[in-house]
Order: C-alpha cells, then sequence, then structure tokens
C-alpha cells in the first residue's frame, strides 16, 4: 500500500521522490503491485491543476503532516511507466483526499463516483492500462474519514449502501469492462452474512489483530489524528501489553483471518488484503521498536497463504520506504514474498 504517499511523499528523505530507486528497491525485496491513491475526484475536476491539500493527521506517516501541493496528471501516467519498467502492477485506489475546497463534496451519489473513475481511466495513457490490475472505488467503503459524501449513519447492508456499490461498479464496469472492481472494507465484518456484495469482482478486506480484539483499547490508543497522546500511550503500553500473552493476540489475528476466509469461501469470491496484520497505525520513533509488529506479519502471512483464498497479500501496511525499520529489513520482505508467491491460488480463480 504506498497510499497517496506515492505523489505527497517527494520532499527530500520522504521516500518517494526518485520513483524508480523506490519501485526497484519493492522489487528487490520480492513484491509484484503497488496499491496507491489514483485521486479521481480532483482528476475529474482538473487533473492538471494544482491542488493544495489538507493533512488528514499530524502523528503518520503516510503522506503529507503539513499543507502540500500536488498535480495528479501527468504524475500519475509517469509512475504508472515506472511501475511499467519494474514489472509492477498497479492497483487503483483513493482515498478521497481533502483539498482546501473540500471538492471531494461534490459527490452526490454512485453516478459522480462512477463519473470520476471514467474521467480517470480516461486519463491514463492507453499504452499504461495494461499495467492496471484492479480499481477499488473508495478506500475502506463507507466509513466517514474516506467517504464523508456518503449518507451519514447508512450500513453498508443498507439498499442505500448496496446501491451505491452496485451503480457505481455497473456504470463504470460499461465503460471499461476488462478491468475488475471492488469497493474495500475494514467495517461492518460481523454482519457479512447479510450483505449483498455480489456487485464485486472479488473482496478487497483489510484486517488486523486489533480489528477482532481489545488491544487499542488496552493501549489507550484511539485513532487520535491531532492529538500526541496516541502514540505516547503506544510508545509505553503496546509491545508490553502484547508480549505478556502473545498466542491471546496471535488467536485473535488468526480468527480474523479464518472469518475472511469464510466469508470469501461462502461467497465464492477470492480474496486481496493490501492492508494487515499487526496495528493499524506505526511508524519509526522512539520506543516504538518493529519487531512484535513484524511477528505478527510473519503469523498473518503465513496463516493466510495456508487458506488458499487470497489471490493478494501484503506482509502489513508499512511497506513503504518512509517506514525505515520494517523497511530495511531487506530478507525478512524476501522471506514472506517467498511465502507469498508458493501460496496456492483459491480453486475457483
Amino acid at each position: 500500500m504506498w497510499d497517496f504517499s506515492w505523489l505527497e511523499r517527494r520532499w527530500p528523505g520522504a521516500g518517494y521522490e526518485d520513483w524508480d530507486e523506490a519501485l526497484g528497491a519493492l522489487k528487490t525485496r520480492g513484491y509484484d503491485a503497488v496499491r496507491i491513491d489514483a485521486y479521481p475526484h480532483l482528476i475529474h475536476a482538473g487533473a492538471d491543476r494544482t491542488w493544495e491539500l489538507l493533512p488528514h493527521w499530524w502523528f503518520q506517516d503516510w503522506g503529507a503532516p503539513s499543507r502540500c501541493r500536488v498535480r495528479i496528471q501527468p504524475e500519475l501516467n509517469k509512475f504508472i511507466a515506472a511501475c511499467g519498467r519494474h514489472n509492477i502492477c498497479v492497483g487503483l485506489s483513493t482515498w478521497f483526499r481533502q483539498d482546501v475546497d473540500d471538492t471531494r463534496l461534490k459527490i452526490q451519489g454512485p453516478a459522480d463516483l462512477a463519473a470520476m473513475w471514467k474521467t480517470t481511466l480516461d486519463s491514463i495513457e492507453p499504452g499504461l492500462r495494461k499495467h492496471l490490475l484492479y480499481v477499488d472505488l473508495c478506500n475502506e467503503w463507507p466509513i466517514e474519514p474516506w467517504a464523508p459524501f456518503y449518507p451519514k449513519k447508512t450500513p453498508r447492508t443498507s439498499p442505500e449502501g448496496v446501491r451505491w456499490m452496485r451503480e457505481s461498479i455497473d456504470q463504470i464496469r460499461a465503460a471499461y469492462p476488462s478491468l475488475d472492481y471492488t469497493f474495500s472494507f475494514s467495517s461492518e465484518y460481523n454482519t457479512w452474512k447479510q450483505q449483498d456484495f455480489s456487485m464485486l469482482d472479488f473482496l478487497e478486506l483489510h484486517l488486523w489483530m486489533t480489528t477482532f480484539s481489545d488491544f487499542y483499547k488496552k493501549v489507550g490508543y484511539a485513532w487520535e489524528r491531532f492529538d500526541q497522546k496516541g502514540y505516547d500511550n503506544v510508545a509505553l503500553n503496546a509491545e508490553r501489553i502484547y508480549r505478556e500473552n502473545p498466542k491471546h493476540w496471535q488467536d485473535r489475528l488468526k480468527f480474523g483471518i479464518d472469518t475472511l476466509a469464510e466469508w470469501s469461501a461462502a461467497s465464492n469470491k477470492p480474496l486481496m488484503t493490501t492492508e494487515c496484520w499487526s496495528l493499524v497505525d506505526y511508524k519509526d520513533g522512539p520506543m516504538l521498536p518493529w519487531d512484535y509488529l513484524k511477528e505478527l506479519c510473519d503469523l498473518g502471512v503465513r496463516h493466510a497463504a495456508a487458506k488458499q483464498r487470497w489471490i493478494a497479500i501484503a506482509t502489513s501496511n508499512f511497506c513503504g520506504p518512509q517506514f525505515q525499520g520494517m523497511w530495511r529489513d531487506v530478507e525478512w520482505h524476501r522471506r514472506l514474498t517467498r511465502v507469498i508467491h508458493e501460496a496456492k491460488l483459491p480453486v475457483n480463480w
């Protein structure tokens, strides 16, 4: 997952200032694909404009921690071309980043969502489209941080939730029928048996040890985006709480993976997971060691790979050059990407 970092983190030392260097390092570690933000709402409103974006947070290392200016095209085409040179596929997604005019709030319904994605795909040079792996119409649909235009308190299981997914995918599929389409999810997992996701080509499900546990509650982390206390509590408590009973937290992760595999088998849809396994939020810093996260991620990759339901598996959501504590362990990445490459695909894929 290179999210919006691929475009926003281009200042010296931010990790993505030289795309060929970053992609070469990714390939060295054994990876085959990246999932990035294509900023469809901004392409639709002016692909070659310079947009000023507001920070989504101060205390995470995805994207820019302060205001930044970006242009989406031709940069998107240049990045996809660089991926092609390194034999890396590109999954398109979006976090609907907030610009100073909040352009994303112009989305009023599924037709708008589809139109933005059509404009985005139209803007990609025809010769580069062969490098596209899929389109995820919205990251972690439909939680408010990434879909603030969606009707509040409207669950995905509702007729309205189903309408948004079905109509938007039907419309963009009519324009580009050869691509695979999905909405990635990270919520409403307890009601998957009641959900209609028949319009999706595959399930893109995000899962961490914290998804089916009270780990963050015990740590004292509450998703603080503009307050240091959340990371203070992670630094003070997270590793200690994990080490006090690692089997419990590992079992919660395995339970989550088993749940996703059951969901996939029951729906006869294959799985991708691009954000996963250990903690949701983490970064390099004092009192923030990576060993226990890598331990959980190793377990997650191996347990998921053995299920034979996944067609794509990430090793974590920290697999980028800005997360040096994990990035620099090249052999760790190679070891896990070998596990992924050797895993059996779903029989129905």
